[in-house]
């Protein structure tokens, strides 16, 4: 087949960012309520590595022809041109709360098939309020929350401690050591930090005390294959750190050179909780209508029960092992070969897509 794989690089996606900087200053469009402000310091932290897009184009490779594009305003004509029988997608994007599903949504246009969920999974997803409203419906459990929107007082009754999120992100983007609150003056403090930094609404969520987990799923319901559990254990955290996957420990305390020991896979649990931890795993999955591939960070409550924290519909797939990046971590646990794993998805949306055959295997 030929694939069209989607990305969002970092290089690309920064020239994007100054090219929007650059126009604006240039028409003099001045927003008084944002100001002149940096962009924050991890804008590009959901971004593509180049060895992360060099290693899935290499995976796909192994049996179809690719065809590299960048997701910046070039994106539509060049798939309108190359018309793909597939595209791979793992773009992020950069600006607003449906980032994730611009591509797919252009896919849609163009009549592409894509890989992965479609735009309003994506959209829900990432907006973290929504997908949590659309488990409480179904009783899937997940952290008791409240949102603030910018300019906004802090609404009172929320019960501490909490941690603190802007509500539009991923990658820990803005979950920082000190998204954890204890007290009435951190939450303020926090949420008027992050509302001012990212530019949109805070989610506050109850702290929940217990374990932590992030699950990796392929497939499509009703055939989905939970991968084994990733643990993260707080307790090897550096000293000082608060009990959170935080941004820190996710990108400068975990490094390829200096890895934290902080995941277990598979996680150490009673066949009971693993039991539990599947099972709503795969309620999010299908309730959400999740499609091929994704991430679904759970952690135990005080009484032992799992809740769902987020789901990642595009999970991130950083191809070393020394990255930590937890999909692939789980795959290889069951079996799967970083090119595996990739080469899976691609069959998972080809089977869905009625693409089998076309070509020979998918």
């Amino acid at each position: 087949m030929k694939i069209a794989l989607l990305f969002s690089s970092k290089a690309g996606t920064a020239a994007s960012l100054r090219r929007r900087v650059d126009e604006s200053a240039a028409t003099l469009v001045v927003n008084e309520d944002e100001g002149d402000e940096p962009p924050p310091s991890d804008v590009l932290a959901e971004c593509d590595s180049d060895e992360t897009i060099s290693a899935v184009g290499a995976a796909l490779r192994v049996r179809h022809e690719v065809i590299p594009i960048e997701s910046d305003e070039d994106a539509y004509p060049r798939l309108r041109q190359s018309r793909p029988d597939l595209v791979f997608n793992i773009s992020e994007r950069l600006i607003g709360p449906n980032r994730e599903a611009h591509i797919p949504t252009l896919c849609e246009i163009l009549d592409l098939p894509y890989t992965g969920s479609d735009p309003l999974t994506l959209s829900l997803c990432l907006d973290k309020s929504r997908a949590k409203e659309i488990l409480s419906y179904h009783g899937v459990p997940n952290p008791e929350f409240w949102i603030v929107e910018p300019g906004v007082a802090v609404p009172a009754g929320i019960k501490l401690p909490a941690i603190v999120k802007p509500l539009f992100e991923g990658s820990s983007k803005g979950i920082k050591n000190n998204s954890f609150v204890a007290t009435a003056e951190e939450l303020m403090a926090r949420v008027r930090e992050v509302t001012g930094v990212y530019r949109q609404p805070v989610i506050v969520e109850r702290f929940l005390s217990g374990r932590e987990f992030t699950v990796g799923v392929l497939g499509n319901a009703p055939n989905l294959e939970i991968l084994p559990i990733v643990e993260i254990d707080h307790s090897l955290l550096p000293e000082g750190a608060h009990p959170i996957y935080s941004y820190e420990a996710k990108w400068i305390w975990d490094t390829p050179e200096r890895p934290l020991p902080i995941f277990k896979c598979p996680a150490r649990i009673t066949p009971g909780l693993q039991e539990a931890i599947r099972t709503i795993v795969a309620d999010t999955c299908r309730i959400l209508r999740i499609r091929d591939w994704c991430r679904v960070d759970v952690r135990l409550d005080e009484a032992g029960r799992p809740n769902i924290l987020e789901v990642n519909p595009l999970p991130g797939i950083l191809p070393n092992p020394e990255d930590n990046s937890c999909l692939p971590k789980a795959a290889r646990t069951a079996g799967y070969s970083y090119d595996e794993l990739i080469l899976r998805v691609v069959d998972e949306a080809s089977l869905r897509w009625g693409l089998v055959g076309r070509g020979g295997r998918s």
